[in-house]
């Protein structure tokens, strides 16, 4: 219906009133509408707010009507967010980076690597790369983390040794996992636009390029290709010429140009930048959707968020009362906040696994089950941390430990022609 040519040019009162009509009831009274993004939101009861919500799969439901006016225009779909690219919420603890991408990007890396650091300055990612090292290799590799739904990569990820020699020190995690921080689009934004402050509008071409050309291989993994796709919209007008970036222009201001740039089907990959609130909404979406193995996939996506820390108490009032419920339960019983990073054992281990709950122990059945449910609740912790300012612990969540260390025996996938 939302596909339909004829929905863009309906008012938004009578496209409120087509979904009214449309919105499905389950037994316990709860409410459910397909709608904005193509994702189901669920009623609060509690404040009559539609929250994205992944619905019961085992549960039958019937048609129910709801007054129109009650429906906001934030759940109303405009249709072109009916297009999204889906992705994938898989990390990279689990099936590996594709050989044929992993090449390509060496053969970049190789070739920014020969440039001169004085040429091409380190601006951002200091914090990763040695002084020496030119920002076109930085380049490739902040394109990578940006774009990547989940940065957590496993320690025989060939794609990540790519940089060893350009590393400043190892980097973070533990012996197996890297669990790796996502830059904000601006870290990208500051390599172009410092070159153009300092008159050297060619380098600035070539770092744009980079972007670019990083983006454009990144579309063969589902995992990279939403953002890469958003980001090759932003970056490619300036390398046709048709968008001159002006000399002078400050990091913050290339950036909102960059993301005014991005059309509108492709903007719900740039939640990240532009809504932390919204972009932590979907992202909780996605982990109980990777649950969706489990008999209760809630109350498992809520061992996940027990991890977080939430001081302030503002963690249950941004979910679905379902799943507020079942983190409820854990924060009564004293099991929320319990991440890796804070409350140990002598022993260095956390306190908190899933063998500590057992009623809760995530099992998924295959690899790859395990690496979207990790992906995904890297990016719900990633997420609150941008929304809140809390910091993720370099050495991973709690939850998420537990869970890797049930895989860490098995093998990566393994790729035609790779021994």
């Amino acid at each position: 219906m939302v596909a339909d040519p004829r929905w863009a040019g309906l008012s938004l009162p009578d496209r409120a009133h087509v979904l009214a009509a449309r919105i499905l009831v389950t037994p316990d009274g709860d409410r459910w509408l397909y709608g904005r993004h193509a994702r189901w939101h669920l009623l609060d009861p509690a404040d009559g707010r539609w929250r994205p919500a992944p619905p019961p799969r085992a549960e039958r439901a019937r048609r129910g009507a709801h007054a129109a006016p009650a429906l906001p225009e934030a759940v109303v779909p405009p249709g072109h967010d009916f297009h999204a690219e889906p992705g994938s919420t898989q990390s990279f603890i689990g099936p590996d980076v594709p050989e044929r991408l992993t090449e390509q990007v060496r053969q970049l890396v190789r070739a920014g690597g020969r440039k001169s650091e004085l040429d091409y300055p380190l601006t951002a990612f200091g914090e990763i790369f040695a002084t020496d090292v030119p920002s076109t290799v930085a380049a490739v590799w902040g394109t990578i983390m940006w774009c990547a739904y989940a940065p957590a990569f496993d320690g025989n990820e060939r794609l990540i040794t790519i940089f060893g020699e350009y590393l400043r020190r190892s980097l973070p995690g533990d012996e197996w996992v890297r669990w790796l921080p996502a830059p904000p689009l601006l870290d990208l934004v500051t390599l172009v636009a410092e070159r153009l402050r300092a008159g050297q509008p060619r380098a600035a071409l070539r770092l744009a390029a980079v972007l670019a050309d990083t983006a454009q291989i990144l579309l063969l993994d589902t995992r990279f290709r939403p953002r890469a796709l958003a980001l090759l919209t932003m970056v490619e007008p300036m390398l046709r010429r048709s968008a001159f970036e002006d000399p002078r222009v400050e990091d913050a201001a290339m950036r909102q140009e960059w993301l005014e740039r991005c059309p509108a089907r492709l903007r719900l990959a740039l939640l990240v930048e532009n809504d932390p609130e919204g972009h932590f909404t979907h992202t909780l979406y996605d982990l109980v959707e990777a649950l969706s193995f489990m008999p209760d996939p809630r109350a498992a996506a809520a061992s996940f968020l027990a991890d977080l820390s939430d001081s302030g108490g503002a963690l249950p009032g941004r979910l679905d009362h379902r799943l507020r419920m079942a983190y409820e339960e854990l924060r009564h019983a004293g099991l929320t906040g319990t991440s890796a990073a804070e409350t140990t054992q002598p022993e260095g281990f956390p306190v908190r696994t899933s063998e500590a709950l057992p009623t809760l122990e995530v099992a998924p059945p295959d690899r790859g089950s395990a690496a979207a449910v990790l992906g995904a609740a890297y990016a719900t912790g990633l997420a609150w941390g941008r929304l809140t300012g809390a910091r993720m612990p370099e050495r991973g969540l709690a939850g998420q430990s537990a869970l890797v260390r049930k895989i860490v025996h098995e093998r990566d996938d393994r790729h035609t022609g790779h021994a």
